[in-house]
């Protein structure tokens, strides 16, 4: 059991039972193949939202309902079952309910227009010493991954992973599991509680022989919205590419949602460990928020475990990207042999359309320990989403381990802070290193401008110089805050006709 797994399902709402009248939903549970095309889960969407939601039914066989995780961890899918292993490029591998994966998923499978229900097997599992459940094929499955070749072209590497909730995450070559993304976020950071969508069904396109391409469609529903989904999966080069177009209808106004959520986790880095007694450098999965602006302008936000939950807007619009990174990439970083931190995925959000006027917010939740995820990252259009409309953003996911976006910009490899050399009123010194682009082509006399601000108290001595030890630029400066409780920070790097070297780097204090 991966941690992220035991996460996601833990949080989710559970998952509704087909409901009469929704054809060709119904028919296909029944067993017939049914016509099958781009518009068959909107409309299946668009009839959902039209009625009132109803709470989901989490039965399962007494068997099945009582085992723990030990249990659990013995029910295998048998490889010589996966679909599509008769050829192609990619092949499906389906999760077995049970422990705390109770909820229903109805899974189908679409060839040559037409779909087909994929109904619970006992012969597709194997479970070890634990007695095996009914074989009803009514029983459903949790999710399912997708496997293709990633790392070499004759193993069939885990791809990605639709479990719990709307949750689901891919790698990429020579990268593990990290972050996930989500269909959709409803109150994530706001007061109350948030509510958590899920996919309750999907469609699997079986791929041609040839395709490099896996095409998966997901109906979304809870209380607030019902959508449709189609998902476009493409392993290429160093990166996992997913093209994701997304049709909401919600049943009631949606001043709260989150478009394209991000879920990661950070607990420490050697530039936010205080107080913590552990003997690695760094525990994360990423490290910082990335934007990419309606007006080109290239942001980095580096992550904090705050004391307290902290909730930031971005404001822009028709925003370019957006994502949570993981920069750092040597194991020297984390010193981690287990964990191997320094190969988990970041995850950039490309708009494919114009989105308008909103905010890229970005969540923080305090967390003593490595095991929950505690950042949210996603885009909230500025007004709400009508209820009984279709609502749609397109937008493709990079699971990759790096990605350029303006490469003649220096970008912050490092934040550092610490107590300012003051006697009294206790000072922050700051320190920010840049690598890259036209920066590094400076020599060590030149003089980069340094423009920084904070939006309290007093910024004081900003410089920058470069490191010998490494040839990077760091930039440095002194926060006095005065009597103020936040102050935004703001710094980059120009040169002398005032054009940008480096990225903006932003920071809040306290961090």
């Amino acid at each position: 059991m991966r941690r992220r797994h035991l996460i996601v399902a833990g949080a989710s709402l559970p998952l509704l039972c087909p409901l009469p009248g929704l054809a060709p939903w119904t028919r296909a549970m029944a067993g017939d193949a049914v016509p099958f095309d781009a518009s068959t889960v909107p409309a299946l969407a668009r009839e959902l939202a039209a009625r009132p939601f109803r709470p989901p039914s989490r039965e399962l066989p007494a068997a099945l309902d009582a085992i723990d995780y030990d249990a659990f961890r013995d029910y295998r899918f048998r490889s010589d079952h996966a679909l599509w292993r008769d050829g192609g490029r990619f092949q499906a591998q389906l999760f077995h309910r049970g422990f705390i994966f109770k909820e229903r998923i109805d899974l189908h499978e679409v060839e040559g227009g037409r779909a087909r229900p994929l109904p619970y097997r006992r012969d597709r599992f194997d479970f070890g010493p634990q007695p095996p459940p009914p074989d009803d094929p009514a029983l459903g499955h949790a999710g399912f991954r997708l496997h293709a070749p990633v790392n070499r072209e004759d193993y069939f590497d885990e791809l990605c992973v639709f479990l719990g909730a709307s949750y689901f995450r891919a790698v990429a070559r020579g990268l593990a599991y990290g972050l996930s993304a989500r269909g959709l976020a409803l109150g994530s950071g706001d007061p109350g509680p948030e509510e958590f969508p899920v996919f309750r069904a999907f469609w699997l396109e079986r791929p041609a022989p040839d395709a490099d391409t896996a095409v998966v469609h997901a109906l979304l529903d809870s209380a607030s919205v019902a959508g449709a989904y189609r998902f476009a999966i493409r392993p290429a080069g160093g990166q996992t590419r997913m093209d994701v177009d997304a049709r909401l209808y919600p049943r009631v106004a949606l001043r709260n949602a989150g478009i394209a959520p991000l879920t990661s986790m950070f607990e420490f880095d050697h530039g936010d460990r205080a107080g913590v007694d552990d003997f690695r450098p760094a525990v994360h999965d990423s490290d910082g928020l990335a934007l990419l602006t309606g007006s080109g302008e290239q942001v980095w936000r580096p992550l904090r475990n705050p004391p307290e939950i902290s909730h930031s807007g971005f404001q822009d619009n028709d925003p370019r990207g957006f994502g949570l990174m993981q920069r750092k990439r040597d194991f020297a970083d984390f010193q981690d042999a287990e964990a191997r931190y320094e190969r988990r995925p970041s995850a950039w959000v490309e708009p494919l359309d114009r989105w308008g006027p909103g905010a890229v917010h970005l969540v923080e939740l305090p967390t003593g320990n490595e095991f929950a995820d505690n950042i949210v990252a996603f885009w909230r259009p500025r007004a709400p989403l009508a209820a009984g409309r279709e609502h749609r953003f397109r937008y493709r996911l990079h699971w990759c381990a790096d990605h350029a976006w303006r490469p003649e910009l220096a970008r912050a490899v490092a934040t550092r802070s610490g107590l300012g050399d003051a006697e009294s009123e206790r000072p922050r010194q700051y320190v920010v290193d840049f690598q890259g682009g036209r920066l590094d082509a400076l020599g060590a006399d030149a003089a980069p401008r340094v423009e920084a601000s904070a939006s309290a108290g007093e910024l004081r001595n900003p410089v920058a110089y470069r490191l010998e030890a490494n040839g990077r630029w760091r930039l440095s400066f002194e926060l006095w805050p005065g009597d103020a409780r936040v102050v935004e920070l703001r710094a980059r790097l120009l040169d002398a006709a005032g054009a940008p070297l480096s990225e903006t780097w932003l920071s809040r204090w306290p961090s």
